[in-house]
């Protein structure tokens, strides 16, 4: 049987790190999905090159790399924040 005596209670849950743990998750997600979009306007431009460049391949890769951008910017700035704030609680011993 296993001891179920132990002596040292859980520890607590930091609702900041919680928050910061949540926001890093979708930043990555934001990030995945933001450089795919941007593969998908590269890939869509190199197609078009080599065979018929039209609006509906310009119309693509415009859209492609708004999306993109809009997803990108802030994921790229909230993932640079979540980590520096991690990395100032480490070196404050928290």
């Amino acid at each position: 049987m296993p001891d179920t005596s132990d002596p040292t209670p859980p520890k607590p849950v930091d609702p900041v790190r919680a928050r910061r743990q949540k926001i890093a998750k979708y930043t990555l997600l934001a990030n995945r999905v933001g450089y795919l979009f941007y593969a998908l306007a590269i890939a869509t431009f190199i197609i078009g090159f080599a065979i018929s460049f039209n609006a509906t391949v310009s119309a693509v890769v415009i859209g492609s790399l708004i999306i993109g951008s809009i997803l990108l910017a802030p994921a790229i700035v909230l993932g640079y924040a979540v980590k520096a704030a991690e990395r100032e609680d480490r070196e404050r011993g928290l």
